[in-house]
Protein backbone atom coordinates (compact mmCIF):
# COMPACT_ATOMS: atom_id res chain seq x y z
CA UNK A 1 0.00 0.00 0.00
CA UNK A 2 1.36 3.43 -0.95
CA UNK A 3 1.72 6.22 1.56
CA UNK A 4 -1.06 8.08 -0.21
CA UNK A 5 -3.40 5.12 0.19
CA UNK A 6 -2.36 4.73 3.83
CA UNK A 7 -2.64 8.46 4.61
CA UNK A 8 -6.40 8.24 5.12
CA UNK A 9 -8.58 5.18 5.62
CA UNK A 10 -11.70 4.79 3.49
CA UNK A 11 -13.78 5.75 6.53
CA UNK A 12 -11.67 8.85 7.12
CA UNK A 13 -12.09 9.87 3.48
CA UNK A 14 -15.85 9.57 3.89
CA UNK A 15 -15.70 11.75 7.01
CA UNK A 16 -13.85 14.35 4.94
CA UNK A 17 -16.49 14.16 2.21
CA UNK A 18 -19.18 14.65 4.88
CA UNK A 19 -17.30 17.69 6.18
CA UNK A 20 -17.21 19.09 2.63
CA UNK A 21 -20.99 18.53 2.32
CA UNK A 22 -21.51 20.32 5.64
CA UNK A 23 -19.20 23.21 4.71
CA UNK A 24 -20.82 23.66 1.30
CA UNK A 25 -24.41 23.29 2.53
CA UNK A 26 -25.01 27.02 2.95
CA UNK A 27 -22.69 28.42 0.28
CA UNK A 28 -22.19 28.44 -3.46
CA UNK A 29 -18.47 27.94 -2.76
CA UNK A 30 -16.65 24.71 -3.61
CA UNK A 31 -14.03 22.88 -1.56
CA UNK A 32 -11.80 20.04 -2.76
CA UNK A 33 -9.05 17.97 -1.14
CA UNK A 34 -6.19 16.49 -3.18
CA UNK A 35 -3.49 14.20 -1.85
CA UNK A 36 -0.46 12.87 -3.68
CA UNK A 37 2.87 11.35 -2.70
CA UNK A 38 5.35 14.04 -3.73
CA UNK A 39 5.88 17.32 -5.48
CA UNK A 40 9.07 18.89 -6.81
CA UNK A 41 7.39 22.28 -6.68
CA UNK A 42 6.66 24.60 -3.81
CA UNK A 43 3.38 23.25 -2.36
CA UNK A 44 1.41 26.39 -3.23
CA UNK A 45 2.66 26.26 -6.83
CA UNK A 46 1.66 22.62 -7.08
CA UNK A 47 -1.73 23.44 -5.54
CA UNK A 48 -2.25 26.03 -8.29
CA UNK A 49 -1.48 23.36 -10.91
CA UNK A 50 -3.82 20.83 -9.30
CA UNK A 51 -6.51 23.51 -8.99
CA UNK A 52 -6.42 23.88 -12.77
CA UNK A 53 -6.16 20.12 -13.41
CA UNK A 54 -9.32 19.61 -11.34
CA UNK A 55 -10.98 22.46 -13.32
CA UNK A 56 -11.73 24.30 -10.10
CA UNK A 57 -11.40 27.65 -11.88
CA UNK A 58 -14.70 26.92 -13.64
CA UNK A 59 -16.96 27.84 -10.73
CA UNK A 60 -19.50 30.55 -11.48
CA UNK A 61 -18.26 32.89 -8.74
CA UNK A 62 -14.54 31.92 -8.73
CA UNK A 63 -14.98 30.68 -5.17
CA UNK A 64 -13.22 27.32 -5.12
CA UNK A 65 -10.83 26.30 -2.35
CA UNK A 66 -8.29 23.48 -2.63
CA UNK A 67 -6.54 21.80 0.29
CA UNK A 68 -3.44 20.14 -1.17
CA UNK A 69 -1.27 17.57 0.64
CA UNK A 70 2.04 16.03 -0.52
CA UNK A 71 2.17 13.06 1.85
CA UNK A 72 5.80 11.91 1.53
CA UNK A 73 7.07 15.49 1.67
CA UNK A 74 4.97 16.28 4.73
CA UNK A 75 3.86 19.51 3.08
CA UNK A 76 0.48 21.03 2.37
CA UNK A 77 -1.06 24.24 1.14
CA UNK A 78 -4.39 25.92 0.63
CA UNK A 79 -5.28 27.65 -2.58
CA UNK A 80 -8.32 29.85 -3.14
CA UNK A 81 -9.67 31.16 -6.42
CA UNK A 82 -9.69 34.89 -7.14
CA UNK A 83 -13.32 35.40 -6.10
CA UNK A 84 -12.72 34.31 -2.53
CA UNK A 85 -9.24 35.85 -2.39
CA UNK A 86 -10.80 39.27 -3.02
CA UNK A 87 -13.06 39.07 0.04
CA UNK A 88 -11.24 37.16 2.79
CA UNK A 89 -9.12 38.95 5.42
CA UNK A 90 -5.44 39.26 4.51
CA UNK A 91 -4.35 36.61 7.02
CA UNK A 92 -7.19 34.17 6.36
CA UNK A 93 -5.17 31.55 4.47
CA UNK A 94 -2.40 31.68 7.07
CA UNK A 95 -4.83 31.19 9.96
CA UNK A 96 -6.53 28.34 8.10
CA UNK A 97 -3.15 26.74 7.45
CA UNK A 98 -2.35 27.07 11.18
CA UNK A 99 -5.58 25.24 12.09
CA UNK A 100 -4.63 22.36 9.79
CA UNK A 101 -0.98 22.30 10.87
CA UNK A 102 -1.94 22.18 14.54
CA UNK A 103 -3.67 18.83 13.98
CA UNK A 104 -1.08 17.53 11.49
CA UNK A 105 1.68 18.04 14.07
CA UNK A 106 -0.24 15.72 16.40
CA UNK A 107 -0.61 13.11 13.64
CA UNK A 108 -4.33 13.89 13.28
CA UNK A 109 -4.37 14.21 9.49
CA UNK A 110 -8.08 13.61 8.98
CA UNK A 111 -9.00 16.11 11.70
CA UNK A 112 -6.61 18.71 10.33
CA UNK A 113 -8.19 18.49 6.90
CA UNK A 114 -11.70 18.60 8.38
CA UNK A 115 -10.84 21.63 10.53
CA UNK A 116 -9.49 23.42 7.43
CA UNK A 117 -12.59 22.52 5.42
CA UNK A 118 -14.95 23.81 8.10
CA UNK A 119 -12.99 27.06 8.56
CA UNK A 120 -12.98 27.69 4.80
CA UNK A 121 -16.67 26.78 4.66
CA UNK A 122 -17.59 29.41 7.25
CA UNK A 123 -15.76 32.07 5.27
CA UNK A 124 -17.40 30.93 2.02
CA UNK A 125 -20.83 31.06 3.70
CA UNK A 126 -20.19 34.63 4.87
CA UNK A 127 -19.22 35.89 1.42
CA UNK A 128 -21.01 33.48 -0.93
CA UNK A 129 -24.27 32.44 0.74
CA UNK A 130 -26.29 29.68 -0.90
CA UNK A 131 -29.09 30.97 -3.08
CA UNK A 132 -32.01 29.14 -4.65
CA UNK A 133 -30.80 27.41 -7.77
CA UNK A 134 -27.16 27.03 -6.65
CA UNK A 135 -25.81 23.59 -7.46
CA UNK A 136 -22.74 21.62 -6.51
CA UNK A 137 -20.35 22.46 -9.33
CA UNK A 138 -17.45 20.16 -8.37
CA UNK A 139 -17.01 16.65 -6.99
CA UNK A 140 -16.67 16.40 -3.22
CA UNK A 141 -14.58 13.22 -3.36
CA UNK A 142 -10.95 13.30 -2.23
CA UNK A 143 -8.79 13.27 -5.38
CA UNK A 144 -5.45 11.53 -5.51
CA UNK A 145 -2.45 11.96 -7.72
Amino acid sequence: MSRVEAFLTADEEQEIVKAIHMAEKDTSGEIRVHIEPHTRLDPIERAKEVFLLLKMENTKEANGVLIYVAVNDRKFSIYGDEGINKVVPDNFWDTTKDVIQNQFQKGNFKQGIIDGILKAGKELQAHFPWEHGDKNELSDEVSKG
